[in-house]
């Protein structure tokens, strides 16, 4: 029956299968229907015809085809604003879940803009042009669950130019974003790290004189050690150093107090804890132990691997 309805009726089935990038919009594919008030300003001329033959009233016999070409050539108009648009590429930004999760859409489309199309998404709607060829488009969704999120089929409509039909296609591309765990909200302290009274040395310009070395061209001028470069003829640099503890391990085992689901938001707590501070810090689960490292890229490859553990949305 599905391989029937295929055949005959393409658009019951085929839209509602995700779509590779890029989707491009053409006729077999977009749909129209008058709006609320494109059937009442039909109901109003209809009246202006009837009476305008009633009373054999020239004029208003005119002025009733004239409305009515209108109403007639707003249909292409609004057909061709959104015939040839072609969804190019989507984008997710990072989030946690429970909060929203942000999308940016790029379309694209040849010749002449397009004025007024709306984009519809759960519950959000944005309107937006595209002039010059390109239009981006930021959307943002619900993400309620840690793991890979779809944002599901997007609505692509238009009543331009009079409001009188509304043309529209439906969007379902191939794409999930991935939504970081929920973080606990207060959080204990980070676990102390192992002999934290032993310190070790992290050069850097700033705190306590370490050593001199050769000058570089990358170097500050102000870092520059004059009286003993004049001593020994030659650009030397000073070299400062600040002390610092340890690396931070986040433990899996640390949070057997907890629930499943807690454990891991707490986990992403203490990672983001870490990186605010500045510390070094290794995550250890039970399957994988990722760092000790630091960064935003150490950050994403923790919160990745917290919130694709089993019983993650997929």
């Amino acid at each position: 029956m599905l391989a029937v309805a295929e055949r005959r009726l393409p658009a019951l089935t085929r839209l509602k299968q995700p779509e590779a990038l890029p989707i491009r919009l053409h006729r077999h594919r977009i749909y129209v229907l008058p709006t609320r008030f494109g059937l009442l300003f039909s109901a109003v001329l209809l009246v202006m015809l009837m009476g305008a033959l009633n009373y054999n009233n020239n004029p208003a016999l005119l002025l009733t085809c004239l409305l009515g070409a209108a109403c007639y050539q707003s249909v292409f108009q609004a057909f061709r604003c959104i015939n040839g648009v072609q969804l190019a590429s989507l984008q997710g930004e990072p989030c946690h879940a429970g909060e929203r999760l942000p999308v940016n859409l790029s379309f694209r489309a040849e010749g002449r803009p397009r004025r007024s199309l709306r984009l519809r998404v759960a519950e959000g709607e944005t309107v937006f042009d595209i002039a010059g060829g390109d239009g981006r488009v930021r959307i943002s969704v619900p993400a309620n669950s840690r793991g890979w999120c779809r944002i599901g089929r997007i609505r692509l409509y238009s009543e331009y130019p009079f409001g009188l039909f509304q043309v529209w296609s439906w969007l379902n591309p191939e794409f999930a974003a991935l939504v970081y765990p929920r973080l606990e909200l207060a959080p204990p302290p980070l676990p102390q790290a192992e002999n934290a009274a032993a310190e070790v040395a992290k050069k850097r310009f700033g705190d306590e004189f370490g050593m001199l070395r050769d000058y570089h061209p990358s170097d500050p001028r102000r870092s520059i050690a004059w009286k003993a470069s004049a001593r020994h003829d030659t650009l030397l640099v000073k070299e400062f150093e600040q002390r610092r503890g340890q690396d931070v391990a986040l433990e899996w085992s640390a949070t057997a107090a907890l629930v499943y689901e807690a454990r891991i938001s707490r986990l992403a707590a203490w990672v983001q804890a870490a990186d605010a501070a500045q510390l070094r810090y290794a995550l250890r689960l039970p399957d994988q132990t990722i760092g000790p490292d630091l960064g935003p890229d150490h950050r994403h490859a923790c919160l990745h691997a917290l919130a694709l553990l089993p019983g993650a949305a997929s």
